[in-house]
């Protein structure tokens, strides 16, 4: 009778959210099927800004058995419903996307269609009354709600949370070598990966290698060279200067992202303070510029130094090469505006752990991983381009060039099947949900010019009951909810 196999030796290169959320995940997960290390060095900073989440990230804690009200105790967190945008549209108009259903949808049509007949029939409620989670942002409220009623994500400080899952995946047998990487070793005959060899003449081997060193994508780029898509021409911003502030009221459950005439803006309010930030493009304004915008749109006392960031939107023609694989922004950058940084994370590990390898790597796990990530990152980008190009902004050059650009085929068939039939397809696991694509495309001014046939079944009297019994739950259910800075407070022990 033979013994266990050996454990598989899993190196993972950087700390930050990355790093850690790898490891915490590999760690609980995997148990000591594997032996994982972590090396990172605490002369390097970390980019943190990636604060405001989706709601994939609350499944990602329940899987790895995280209590919530310890994980938003230590890393200050508040709820968050979704995003407003001001100024996207137009310079002075503003909409909500919310996470979550708007009104109820059948099997063959959603909820849009049952709206926009009842417009025609003389029903002028906006489609925002029929969204709880939009009411409650609004209001200002939240609560937790039976059978899962109430959608959400958290708006977090990153670098407490990278704390938090570091506790965690050493209390599960994480090991962490302090070092900085002075080089990435090579096997002569295979090309992967052999071992990191620290400044100090440390020597680490492994089997595969996560590469979490953030822009500077050490292992994937500078040593196995597996090359970049620049998306620069469909997402033009380069530039962000992020800065914290203190709260300047109690926390509201959602995000801001205000447009301005070269960008966005963006508000994340957590329990102790506010993170805040302006996302730009260089060629039509400069650094100087930018920092006096964002410090003359704030709302609270200046706590930290702004920090600089500079990048490039678009991804790693290879998530996994070799014995390689890229999580965070080694792999790839997709800006902050629908903060998908940390879901695109917790895609890329959740992912490798279905995939991992008892043996030799396959090179179709490789082949199906990639196709999977890329997947993922193009249906991001194309959610995003849509917010830039479907606007009737003509104030800024940077504007004009948003309008004016062209966008993939895929996005295109998207925006134009919306405006023929109000119809929204998403395919294979797709991010975003038919109604965060209704509620960006609506707010962003696309209003269908159909609607499909199965609203007009119902009488003129049972869409009315339909229409009226929808808006009077929602707003009934948000009447009853508490404030949320006074929820979070209670639920978490967040005084300040």
């Amino acid at each position: 009778m033979s013994g266990a196999a050996p454990a598989r030796r899993i190196v993972i290169a950087g700390g930050g959210t990355a790093g850690w959320m790898a490891a915490a995940a590999i760690a609980r997960t995997m148990g000591r099927t594997v032996d994982l290390t972590l090396v990172e060095s605490d002369a390097i900073g970390t980019v943190g800004v990636g604060e405001s989440t989706i709601p994939p990230l609350v499944t990602y804690n329940r899987l790895l058995g995280i209590n919530e009200a310890d994980f938003m105790r230590a890393t200050q967190a508040t709820f968050k419903l979704g995003i407003m945008f001001d100024g996207w549209k137009t310079a002075g108009e503003s909409y909500f996307h919310s996470f979550g259903l708007t009104g109820r949808d059948h099997w063959s049509a959603g909820f849009q269609h049952f709206w926009l007949h009842g417009r025609e029939k003389g029903h002028t409620e906006p489609y925002d009354d029929y969204c709880l989670e939009l009411l409650a942002a609004a209001e200002g409220r939240f609560a937790h709600l039976p059978d899962e009623g109430m959608n959400y994500a958290y708006q977090l400080d990153s670098t407490l949370y990278g704390q938090f899952l570091r506790r965690m995946a050493e209390a599960d047998g994480t090991r962490r070598i302090e070092g900085r990487i002075a080089r990435v070793e090579l096997h002569g005959e295979s090309g992967d990966i052999a071992a990191l060899v620290l400044d100090s003449g440390m020597r680490i081997e492994g089997d595969l290698f996560l590469d979490c060193t953030g822009f500077r994508a050490l292992l994937i780029e500078q040593a196995l060279h597996t090359g970049f898509d620049d998306w620069t021409h469909y997402l033009p911003c380069d530039a962000a200067i992020a800065v914290q502030t203190e709260n300047a009221g109690p926390p509201p459950p959602f995000t801001r992202a205000m447009a301005h005439d070269a960008g966005w803006q963006w508000r994340i309010p957590l329990q102790h303070r506010t993170g805040n930030g302006i996302v730009y493009c260089s060629r039509y304004l400069d650094h100087d510029a930018a920092l006096e915008r964002l410090l003359g749109n704030l709302t609270g006392p200046v706590l930290t130094q702004p920090n600089k960031l500079r990048f490039v939107t678009g991804a790693r023609r290879k998530q996994w090469h070799r014995n390689c694989i890229a999580i965070g922004l080694s792999g790839g950058f997709m800006e902050p505006l629908e903060s998908t940084s940390i879901h695109l994370i917790q895609r890329a590990i959740l992912r490798l752990i279905r995939m991992m390898p008892a043996g030799p790597v396959s090179p179709r796990d490789i082949a199906e991983f990639n196709d999977q990530q890329h997947q993922d990152m193009l249906q991001i980008r194309d959610f995003l381009i849509l917010h830039y190009k479907v606007t009737e902004r003509r104030d800024s050059p940077f504007w004009r060039q948003c309008a004016a650009m062209e966008i993939p085929d895929t996005l295109a068939q998207k925006i134009e099947l919306f405006r023929d039939t109000g119809r929204v397809f998403r395919r294979n696991e797709e991010l975003f949900a038919e109604n965060s694509w209704v509620q960006v495309m609506m707010g962003q001014g696309i209003m269908p010019q159909s609607w499909h046939p199965i609203a007009g079944k119902l009488r003129d009297d049972e869409l009315a009951t339909l229409l009226q019994t929808l808006r009077d739950t929602a707003r009934r259910t948000v009447a009853g909810l508490p404030g949320h800075g006074a929820y979070v407070a209670r639920y978490c022990g967040a005084s300040r």
